[in-house]
């Protein structure tokens, strides 16, 4: 592992543990050239992905990208950092497993907004808002309207007391 202070690639792992979910191992490292320390995580990675986006153009699936998008919408919501992990985990795996190693834009935008919608609406509309550009108030009164009558239908079918 190159250490990021003075790129050595001689870095030494002076701690490992596994995740919370055990889904990542965090390793802290020490680099022997300039003494620096530094973490690093490692997680499963079924198939190397390849995001298709809209103007034809190939890149690879940056994982990191995709959190702070999520994270953008998830702003000043109340939720935990470790749901949040989970989530985009979630969405990755759902990516992997779709079998397919090119994935439009649209479908990770998609993938994501449901994931969004289970976890918070707020943020699920935030997320809505860029990935569909909304660029007046309208978009965001029709996105709305239709939004009400999905959770009113869901909570009809799921309520015992509602037959």
């Amino acid at each position: 592992m190159r250490c990021p202070f003075c790129g050595d690639t001689s870095s030494q792992v002076k701690d490992s543990r596994p995740s919370e979910d055990h889904g990542v191992i965090r390793r802290r490292r020490l680099c022997p050239a300039c003494g620096a320390r530094f973490t690093t995580f490692e997680r499963v990675q079924l198939r190397e992905l390849t995001v298709l986006k809209k103007n034809g153009r190939r890149a690879p699936l940056d994982r990191d990208k995709l959190a702070r998008s999520i994270s953008i919408a998830m702003r000043k919501r109340p939720t935990e950092p470790e749901r949040v992990e989970q989530m985009i985990s979630g969405v990755v795996r759902q990516l992997e497993s779709l079998g397919e190693t090119e994935i439009s834009s649209d479908t990770i935008g998609e993938t994501v907004m449901a994931a969004l919608a289970e976890v918070d609406t707020v943020a699920y509309v935030r997320f809505a808002s860029v990935y569909r550009n909304f660029s007046e108030a309208s978009d965001f009164e029709t996105f709305i309207q239709e939004l009400r009558p999905a959770r009113a239908k869901s909570a009809l079918t799921s309520d015992p007391d509602a037959s």
